[in-house]
């Protein structure tokens, strides 16, 4: 495995500085936002497809240290049922596989996206639960008529271009938020599509990371390292589904925090090992949003915790038996 991290941590530094930061810590990899929400502070996909002379200096920079990329990044929501905004994502992960093809990189990531719940919708829709029976023609809707033929026209497009790996975050808000929806969207578009698994969305959902990691299995292409500490007196009183913003912690029913202050060294243990278990030997990539410290002090103490927890090296031969 890899240590690494997501580039949006460090968008006050440029890329030059933010790569020599990362070898300072020790750190191997990098997962670089290149539109969407993650940002365009160190690369920005739609410049770099067009404009031979930048897209050098970046290769240039990129061979300057011995950081390697894990993924591109383009979270966002292609499938918006505003067309103008569907289109604006829909084009970042275009040019971001366009840009991964260029670099000889065979993996992107994003989210799934999450459609209205008509035609003339809005804004999206997120279905939560089944009954009323308006949810669940909802959901045969979005997943039918719109998220399925959307991934495959764009797995199709993909593979043209040397690109097969997609990797989704599981995150609420969108049409993949879990390991059924995961699962049932990889069966219906292609081995092509995968999880970008990142515990900090399914924790809160009440999900046990060894089980989510032992059904996915092969379908885990990428891992975000991020933790989120459930608040039990909140919870006790108003359960997880919780809308207040994320600077009033002291209120919410949980919070992001720092790898190591929401799960105990021994779960992470656990995760890395199952991890393993499972044949993902590839990028732990850290991404820091902790809200109750600064972007510097959260994500090295996440470096110094992980760097205790990881399993680098090959496992080697059992010599012992």
């Amino acid at each position: 495995m890899k240590l690494g991290v997501f580039s949006p941590a460090l968008a006050d530094k440029s890329l030059d500085d933010a790569l020599s930061y990362l070898e300072s810590q020790g750190v191997q990899m990098i997962e670089l936002g290149t539109g969407g929400f993650p940002g365009t502070a160190h690369c920005d996909a739609s410049v770099l497809v067009r404009d031979e002379k930048k897209f050098e200096e970046f290769k240039a920079t990129m061979a300057r240290h011995s950081i390697e990329i894990s993924a591109f990044s383009c979270h966002g929501n292609p499938i918006h049922p505003d067309k103008e905004v569907a289109k604006k994502f829909d084009d970042c992960i275009h040019d971001t596989i366009l840009l991964a093809e260029k670099m000889g990189i065979h993996q992107i990531n994003t989210f799934s996206g999450c459609p209205g719940d008509c035609e003339d919708s809005k804004y999206p829709n997120w279905v939560t639960c089944p009954w009323p029976d308006d949810f669940g023609k909802i959901l045969d809707w979005q997943w039918n008529e719109v998220l399925i033929p959307y991934w495959k026209k764009t797995v199709a497009f993909a593979k043209e271009h040397g690109v097969n790996k997609i990797g989704l975050e599981l995150h609420p808000g969108f049409c993949v938020y879990n390991t059924q929806s995961m699962l049932r969207l990889r069966e219906a578009v292609g081995p092509e599509m995968g999880a970008n698994l990142d515990f900090s969305h399914l924790v809160w959902q009440g999900m046990d990371p060894v089980s989510v990691i032992r059904e996915l299995g092969p379908a885990i292409f990428h891992f975000h390292a991020k933790d989120t500490r459930i608040d039990a007196i909140n919870t006790a009183k108003t359960g997880v589904l919780d809308t207040k913003p994320y600077s009033d912690e002291i209120h919410r029913s949980w919070i992001f925090r720092s790898v190591g202050y929401g799960m105990d060294a021994q779960q992470w243990k656990d995760i890395i090992s199952n991890l393993r278990m499972v044949g993902y030997d590839y990028a732990i990539s850290i991404e820091h949003e902790d809200s109750l410290m600064n972007q510097y002090e959260g994500l090295e103490k996440a470096i110094a915790f992980l760097k205790d927890v990881l399993i680098f090296q090959s496992k080697g031969d059992m010599w012992w038996a």
